[in-house]
């Protein structure tokens, strides 16, 4: 940690927890083996001791006395919000940090490492936002409008996100590879700032990817390769996949 410090300066970790999420409502504080999914993502993101202070942003009393109650820190929104980065923006506005980590709450699987090659990401000063992608080989994944499709270009900077299939494989004979956008991402606190004093653009409104509204407005994200990052909470399907990982 201290070395990080050092080259980049203060790096926090923040988990916007909306509790009434459209496709799974309450998702958040479902029981996944002897706890809720929050408390999974908040104790993993802690566990790696790669940041100065792990904080959950909250719109939820719920979800922010499950936190509390266990000693860990949370904050309440003020406002509501349209994604996850208008709420942790909210909450970063006035704190000294200088790299803000912004790890979805219904990851619980959070490891160690990609985060730390993610932080890595910022060694170079024209990153402004940095996430993660990790290989899709199932065709049904692959057309799985829950699984978000994202292309990159040679230097690992995102093209496009989409719900529908990016690339779409009009040569069937060309190997093609295919990557999930994992929703974990890394910003400049300048960057995070910036997003929140745009308003939504109509990519992002169409496809209901948040991170598009970077794209159109001329900021790449810098991807890195994963290995496999467990399951995103998103439906109750994917509540019994991660019940059989654990």
């Amino acid at each position: 940690m201290k070395e990080i410090q050092k080259n980049r300066g203060s790096v926090i970790a923040m988990i916007p927890a909306r509790y009434a999420a459209t496709r799974f409502p309450g998702k958040l504080m479902q029981v996944l083996g002897d706890k809720a999914v929050i408390r999974h993502t908040y104790d993993a993101t802690v566990a790696t001791g790669l940041f100065d202070e792990v904080v959950v942003v909250t719109d939820s009393d719920i979800i922010y006395t499950e936190i509390t109650a266990a000693g860990g820190k949370a904050v309440m929104s003020r406002y509501e919000h349209e994604s996850g980065s208008d709420r942790i923006a909210e909450a970063a506005a006035d704190m000294d940090v200088d790299i803000i980590v912004n790890v979805q709450g219904d990851t619980p699987f959070v490891k160690k490492e990609p985060l730390q090659k993610l932080l890595q990401q910022f060694d170079d000063p024209s990153v402004q936002v940095a996430s993660m992608m990790q290989v899709l080989t199932k065709q049904e994944e692959i057309d799985d409008p829950n699984f978000v499709k994202v292309s990159v270009d040679k230097n690992m900077n995102s093209l496009f996100f989409s719900r529908s299939v990016i690339p779409y494989p009009r040569d069937k004979d060309y190997p093609t590879t295919y990557y999930e956008h994992i929703g974990v991402y890394a910003f400049r606190k300048q960057a995070l700032l910036h997003f929140t004093q745009w308003p939504v653009t109509p990519l992002e409104a169409a496809e209901k990817i948040e991170c598009l509204r970077y794209l159109e407005n001329g900021i790449p994200l810098r991807m890195i390769i994963v290995d496999y990052m467990g399951v995103e909470i998103d439906t109750p399907d994917d509540l019994e996949r991660a019940a059989k990982l654990l």
